[in-house]
């Protein structure tokens, strides 16, 4: 049941008037929230930028959801990736070495592999998948949903009694 009722609210945001941006937004910032460990200093910049800026909040959350759940399967992944930005590559070392001594940057946890590797990844993930989001939501509301609209199921149910009720029962506000 939980899941029927994740997939109703998922397409109210989509048909819904928000604006492509803010879901894209939304879910690229969750996306960050959920592949990087989450109590670390970026995630808190993260979630102050979910608050401050006009962002779906729903859809942070949903994506949040989702990318918590990969980033356990990937979190080699990350820490080899992270490993390799910190220790194998000599060129960073002094940077590293400046960036800790910094008092607040410190308290980021960027020393620890999968932080650091899953911090990374996911800043560089954060533009295309903002773009395939919002090429998504504009198809969606272009094209699937007309064609949803137009199904013959669709329609008989829009055409009940027991739907009229749902929908009075709706705009009251219930």
């Amino acid at each position: 049941m939980f899941v029927l009722e994740f997939i109703a609210k998922l397409i109210k945001i989509l048909r819904s008037e928000i604006s492509p941006n803010q879901i894209s937004w939304g879910f690229a910032l969750g996306m960050i929230l959920g592949l990087t460990p989450f109590l670390s200093l970026h995630n808190l910049i993260v979630v102050i930028l979910i608050i401050i800026l006009k962002v779906n909040l729903a859809t942070a959350i949903f994506s949040f959801g989702i990318f918590s759940a990969v980033a356990y399967l990937v979190d080699p992944l990350f820490h080899s990736f992270g490993y390799y930005l910190l220790v194998d590559l000599d060129s960073l070392n002094g940077f590293w070495t400046w960036l800790y001594n910094v008092p607040i940057l410190a308290l980021s946890k960027f020393n620890n592999t999968v932080v650091m590797g899953s911090l990374i990844f996911s800043v560089i993930l954060m533009i295309p998948v903002y773009f395939l989001v919002k090429i998504g939501v504009v198809n969606y509301r272009e094209k699937i949903d007309v064609k949803i609209k137009n199904w013959k199921f669709i329609k008989l149910i829009k055409g009940t009694k027991i739907y009229s009720l749902y929908e009075k029962i709706r705009d009251l506000g219930v």
